[in-house]
């Protein structure tokens, strides 16, 4: 017996109906006749009870019908009157032939039993006040495979899967992901109305095959034609196609559009961006496209804290303004005041103020200017400084940045030796090359970060060159990725410049919540400059830490870490010299919410002498 499956692929994306005939897709019986096949689902809390019931005993296919189900989700929501129950039901036939012709099952058999009393049976207005026991039993048939899988024509490159092949499972899912895997190739390389020209799928059911045979329209390869705009309000045309930067004229590329997407969503101005390509292709073979925005309210604050028993509290708040002067600027100002209650030193703040404008030079390059004053009470010194920067950061991809400015630096020092001024001026450069699946919280990938800084020393200020380069590892394992294994890596060195001559805020430091948690924040340094009683502590000229965390995701939310921490400081450029070292380890607990994970840390030291008992830690997010 042979049925036509007609019309699945309509337009490249619709799955519309298939025509069985024979054995196919009986959707209803007055009871089961499978008793003693089936393998048993779990029963339901609450008072009416769900059972699916599939027959062969395939686990997998009970898990995937029971999560596609209505009437899980009316269960879950308390929403168990007859009425709610039937309506569930009723819907249900189609979602668990759907999913079926999904697996390559198109003789499957579905029953659903309110009761005893087959659902499809019972008419909406009859429904009982009350459900009890629900039903759903499932004979899938056999698995269908592929008698013939072809499409074409096919453009170079296009990511066809190797499931729709001769001799593998005839799912629909299969055959619609490769008709749509066709048309984005087509797309791919300039051919924006490609589209199903034809499909020919032929079910065999004595067989149990199909064949399926899928016909691409390319259509004409197009041009970017022009892009109107509309929408923005607050925002200068001028400067949104700038931000934009469309590349009119040039091959149609859908990535080129996405790319469009995210400059606009970076600005941080808009809280809705739409791009509408036109119905029709204009002349010259040129397509035109709508771009329609909604700007945000353009001012923002927001705070955050963090608490340990020793380094004491840092209390930081923003405030940011998004379209300064109606061309996309940002100008943000942030205030941090940490070491509060701190065991070991005084109160540091600090001021930073920055404006940022997006798409100088380039679409993807944003200019700015930063201003930043601190005051640094330490265990040893204190500190005055205010640094002035001009740079340029440009965004090769949403993986890699890179980031260059010129900075002039002062600094006043006040230590057992009196005052010292430093005075530098400097070309701080980074990039970072960043593949974690997620920031605030990743589970895989990679994170790596490199900062090279020439400076030149004014006066009796040394010059010489610092570098600084970190790496960050995250691999995940275990049913839903419950278990991660995170690794840190840090190194970094002043090269050509003496201790006593370099800013203090160029030196490296170990200890604290970001570096070897059980030891107190930059409680490992050097010992060199001699003050008129003993040594004055002092970073080092080059430092290696490294940290490790096993971490165990426990419920939705809860999510437990033990980490070990290590970190080693050096008198000498190049890792020479004395040095010191420490290690911490310990436990905790995290609570995810919308904006990253509550982190709350319990560690001590293992090794060195720089910190003894244990230590609090609470912020949010990961530490790395």
């Amino acid at each position: 017996m042979r049925a036509y499956l007609g019309a699945i692929l309509m337009a490249g994306t619709a799955l519309s109906g298939m025509v069985l005939s024979g054995t196919g897709a009986a959707l209803a019986q007055s009871s089961s006749p499978f008793s003693g096949l089936f393998g048993r689902g779990s029963q339901a809390e609450g008072p009416v009870a769900l059972d699916v019931q599939v027959a062969g005993g395939d686990e997998a296919l009970t898990r995937q019908i029971r999560q596609a189900l209505l009437l899980t989700g009316a269960l879950a929501e308390d929403r168990t009157t007859g009425q709610d129950v039937l309506a569930a039901a009723r819907g249900d036939y189609a979602r668990i032939l759907g999913l079926l012709y999904d697996e390559g099952h198109y003789d499957g058999v579905v029953t659903i039993t309110l009761d005893g009393v087959e659902a499809a049976e019972v008419a909406p207005l009859d429904a009982p006040a009350q459900v009890a026991r629900v039903l759903v039993a499932v004979d899938p048939g056999p698995v269908f495979r592929f008698s013939r899988a072809q499409i074409a024509p096919v453009a170079p490159g296009s990511d066809i899967s190797d499931a729709y092949a001769v001799g593998e499972i005839a799912g629909t899912g299969v055959m619609r992901r490769a008709a749509i895997a066709g048309v984005d190739g087509w797309r791919a390389v300039g051919h924006a109305k490609a589209d199903i020209g034809d499909q020919q799928i032929v079910a065999d059911h004595d067989a149990s095959q199909v064949d399926s045979r899928i016909a691409l329209t390319p259509g004409p390869r197009v041009s970017f034609g022009r892009m109107s705009v509309s929408g923005n309000q607050r925002l200068n045309e001028r400067r949104l196609r700038k931000i934009a930067g469309f590349p009119e004229g040039e091959r149609f590329d859908p990535e080129e559009l996405e790319t469009v997407r995210q400059r606009l969503r970076r600005s941080g101005v808009f809280s809705a961006i739409t791009l509408q390509e036109a119905d029709d292709i204009g002349p010259g073979d040129t397509l035109d496209v709508d771009l329609t925005v909604v700007e945000q309210a353009p001012r923002r604050i927001g705070a955050g804290a963090e608490i340990s028993t020793v380094d004491g509290t840092l209390v930081s708040a923003y405030w940011m303004h998004r379209n300064l002067l109606g061309g996309g600027e940002r100008l943000r100002i942030d205030g941090r005041i940490k070491d509060i209650g701190s065991e070991t030193s005084d109160r540091d703040d600090e001021l930073t103020i920055r404006l940022d404008r997006p798409a100088t030079i380039t679409a993807d390059t944003t200019a700015y200017t930063e201003l930043e004053v601190a005051q640094m009470r330490e265990e040893d010194y204190d500190e005055d400084s205010a640094t002035l920067g001009f740079g340029l950061m440009h965004i090769f991809s949403d993986r890699l940045t890179a980031d260059a400015a010129l900075e002039y630096q002062y600094s006043r020092v006040f230590d057992a030796n009196g005052r010292t001024d430093f005075k530098v001026v400097a070309l701080p450069m980074d990039v970072i090359w960043d593949r974690r699946d997620q920031p605030n919280n990743a589970r895989r990938g990679f994170y790596l970060s490199a900062e090279v800084t020439p400076f030149a020393g004014q006066g009796d200020t040394s010059s010489g060159l610092r570098a600084l380069g970190e790496g960050r590892v995250f691999r995940s394992f275990g049913a839903d990725d419950r278990f991660t294994l995170a690794g840190r890596a840090r190194a970094g060195s002043v090269f050509g410049s003496a201790l006593e001559t370099t800013p203090r805020n160029y030196l490296f430091y170990s200890g604290g919540g970001g570096t070897v948690r059980g030891h107190p924040y930059q409680s490992l340094g050097v010992e060199q400059i001699q003050g008129p009683d003993r040594p004055i502590k002092t970073g080092g000229l080059s430092v290696a830490s490294a940290t490790a965390e096993f971490r165990f995701q426990l419920r939705e939310r809860i999510g437990l870490v033990a980490f070990a921490d290590y970190g080693q400081v050096w008198t000498q450029d190049g890792f020479g010299g004395d040095s010191g070292d420490h290690a911490g380890a310990g436990v905790g607990i995290r609570y995810d919410t919308p904006i990253g994970p509550l982190r709350f840390d319990v560690a001590g030291p293992v090794s060195g002498d720089t910190g003894s008992g244990v230590q609090l830690y609470l912020g949010l997010g990961q530490v790395f």
